[in-house]
């Protein structure tokens, strides 16, 4: 089929109406008639208005019958001009989405020795073919694919296709263009072609983790592959990649525990990882020339080649992050996925846009690509078959990789529906499995009471979400570097502070709550994006002596871990990381991003003190009420002058040997006397130099010394 040239322009907007646009230089954009041809059609299109617009006339069209995707026809004027029918708005409708809905798990390549079933849907194209080839062919096979139902394409090749390379060519507005195929679970380098793979042989052996009771068990540690090992000190060989930091019995120059082993020391459940699905920023061949950190998804369901020790066998990155995964459960942690469903790296350039061009990305009110996500487009979750593909990648690699849980970057851009089809679809599997997400309300045309973020946390239960107030609260505003929070010593987030120790559910004067239930809330105070919380304290305080800084950066980080709700630490915020000021390091060097074991071994003081407060919490269920009512019957602050707070754990059946705990908090430059609930023996589990579940002192009386930027936590 060969393009023509169109002196002007027709649209299908919807299953039964077509938009007719004339230029002003054709026939000063007149036409009083236009007929519909094709497929054995010849039929008059009634005329139901006309449109002047800046550069041609615009007629909207009502047609008598349903022109059928896949098929091509013709628009005719009355002055002998042509041009074939494109597909236009109607593929964004719900007609379209209902006419068109493919519930079959087979889309891809379903793979035996025998033969290959290919499937693609691609419901407006009138033709696709099949691009095979092996290895050092220079003359690729073509085979046409049927149409089959819903827009399905489908052809089998009774033949072995293992390690065979493929692509598909789909014809669309008369126009060829060449795809890879979404649902690819290999690739050659740099994601060019898909990959025929036999699944059988790309298995690995399964550990499970200790089952979370609740998510609240949960404490995240946020890891980038690359940053773990890349270090010269960090112990590993193979630096940069899945192999070096699935490396047991690394040690750092020093002789200590590095990567795996050390953060397991720790006493976190879960690595969060960066995202590792095929993504653009590094050329795998040239992997130490470039630094990226992932959030420019491009193949949605195969590992990245860039931490791959051979990118170029499409099994090696499957194999070599599947001991990744296993090394990380060997150690009794659950690894947690970044995925980033919310945009394409390139739009013009994704399968999904070139298969079915005008579906898988919102459009504005112009019909304009929106840019919620500011990357220059937005996946359209709320379409059915968007919708089934996030759910059918997420499953893929619940199943395939059997990661343990899920991290959905910029969720604020997806919808209700597509978020809670997500946690019903993993449910399937395990309720444990944790899923967490970036709720900002995100300007993206979807109706506010559709969108998955923080505002509609009440519809996605069982999802957690980023919780900025208290990241704010705690340590000041991200977006203004000067702004300190109540741990670097500003009082005005007092009353913020205590709610978001508390869950962030409401408690006390404020009833209503940000979350109903403190599983949603992810507490954190530093990740990844913007400045880490140690170059944010050197900024703000830039001529403080360090000795408190690291008292005021101590202070914040316990807090987030003693607080109810989900804990999030970023990886080495535990030894002060730097960035050296940098705030978005997402493609600088190594040398910025790398965890650097250096600074770790000269901070193993505080590595100590965090640990202690790791044992605390997960020695004691009273950090992790599962309940916004077990909060408020169990959680009650104490009549303190500001800047301090206080707060009494109280009355706790079976959630550890202790009647009551107070934890005190002083962010100030000053000592305060502070009066205790009563006058007996108090077991001190933490103070401003040690901190352990086991008390390793004891106090009488019923007062309390509390020292500067600091903390005691007492028991009963």
């Amino acid at each position: 089929m060969i393009a023509i040239e169109r002196e002007f322009n027709a649209y299908l907007d919807q299953v039964d109406v077509i938009t007719v646009l004339l230029p002003y230089s054709y026939f000063e954009g007149t036409s009083n008639e236009f007929r519909l041809k094709g497929e054995g059609v010849d039929l008059p299109l009634a005329i139901q208005e006309k449109v002047l617009l800046e550069d041609a006339v615009k007629y909207i069209c009502l047609c008598s019958i349903r022109p059928e995707l896949g098929k091509t026809y013709m628009i005719f004027d009355e002055h002998g001009g042509q041009t074939d029918l494109q597909i236009g708005a109607v593929i964004r409708t719900e007609e379209f989405d209902s006419l068109f809905f493919y519930g079959g798990n087979d889309l891809g390549v379903s793979y035996t020795a025998e033969s290959a079933i290919f499937k693609l849907w691609a419901p407006t194209a009138t033709k696709v073919k099949l691009r095979l080839f092996k290895e050092d062919d220079q003359n690729p096979e073509l085979f046409e694919m049927n149409r089959v139902d819903k827009g399905v394409w489908s052809i089998e090749v009774d033949r072995n296709l293992e390690l065979y390379k493929y692509s598909f060519l789909v014809c669309i507005n008369l126009e060829w263009r060449e795809a890879v195929d979404p649902y690819a679970i290999a690739l050659t380098v740099n994601g060019e072609y898909g990959v025929v793979i036999d699944r059988e042989k790309a298995k690995a052996a399964h550990i499970d983790v200790p089952k979370l009771k609740q998510p609240v068990d949960a404490i995240i540690y946020e890891v980038h592959i690359r940053d773990l090992t890349k270090h010269l000190n960090s112990g590993a060989v193979r630096k940069g990649t899945y192999l070096g930091a699935a490396e047991a019995a690394t040690k750092s120059a020093n002789g200590m525990e590095t990567g795996l082993s050390y953060i397991k020391s720790l006493g976190v459940t879960h690595i969060e990882l960066l995202p590792f699905h095929d993504f653009e920023g590094v050329d795998e061949l040239d992997r130490d020339r470039e630094y990226n950190w992932g959030y420019n998804p491009v193949h949605f369901n195969v590992p990245d080649g860039s931490y791959a020790s051979d990118p170029g066998d499409p099994y090696n990155r499957i194999s070599e992050l599947k001991q990744l995964i296993h090394a990380i459960h060997r150690q009794g942690m659950g690894v947690i996925m970044d995925v980033v469903y919310n945009h394409v790296y390139i739009r013009e350039e994704s399968p999904f846009e070139k298969i079915v061009p005008g579906y898988y990305f919102r459009h504005d009110a112009n019909g304009l690509p929106s840019n919620g996500t500011g990357v220059g487009n937005d996946i359209a979750s709320e379409r059915l078959m968007a919708r089934k593909y996030i759910v059918d990648s997420v499953m893929y690699w619940l199943n395939e990789y059997h990661v343990d849980g899920f991290r959905f970057d910029l969720m604020g851009i997806l919808d209700i529906n597509t978020m809670t089809a997500v946690r019903n679809a993993v449910n399937t599997v395990s309720s444990d499995i944790l899923i967490i997400g970036e709720g900002w309300d995100l300007n993206t045309p979807l109706p506010p009471d559709r969108k998955a973020n923080i505002s509609n946390q009440s519809k996605l239960p069982g999802i957690g979400q980023f919780n900025d107030w208290f990241r704010d609260s705690i340590k000041g505003s991200t977006f203004n570097i000067y702004d300190k929070g109540y741990a670097l010593g500003n009082d005005r987030y007092l009353e913020a502070a205590k709610q978001v120790m508390a869950g962030s559910v409401g408690i006390g004067k404020r009833k209503q709550g940000l979350f109903l239930q403190p599983g949603q809330s992810v507490n954190y105070i530093e990740s990844h994006d913007n400045h880490t919380l140690w170059d944010k304290l050197k900024i703000c305080d830039p001529d403080q002596d360090e000795a408190i800084l690291k008292k005021q950066h101590r202070l914040a980080t316990s807090m987030v871990l003693l607080a109810q709700g989900i804990p999030f630490l970023h990886s080495g915020q535990e030894f002060f990381r730097s960035k050296k000021g940098i705030g978005n390091s997402y493609r600088s060097p190594d040398d910025i991003n790398w965890l650097d074991w250096d600074l770790r071994d000269a901070n193993m003081d505080n590595v100590e003190y965090i640990k202690g407060i790791i044992d605390i919490r997960r020695s004691n269920e009273a950090f992790r009420l599962p309940d916004n009512e077990q909060i408020r019957r169990h959680m009650g602050f104490l009549q303190l002058p500001a800047p301090l707070i206080g707060y009494l754990l109280t009355e706790i059946e079976d959630r550890g040997h202790w009647e009551k705990i107070i934890v005190l908090i002083n962010p100030s430059m000053d000592q305060h006397l502070v009066e205790l609930t009563e006058d007996t023996k108090w077991s001190v589990l933490a103070d401003h130099e040690k901190s352990s579940a086991q008390p390793f002192r004891h106090i009488e009386g019923d007062k309390v010394l509390l020292e500067p930027c600091s903390l005691f936590v007492l028991a009963k």
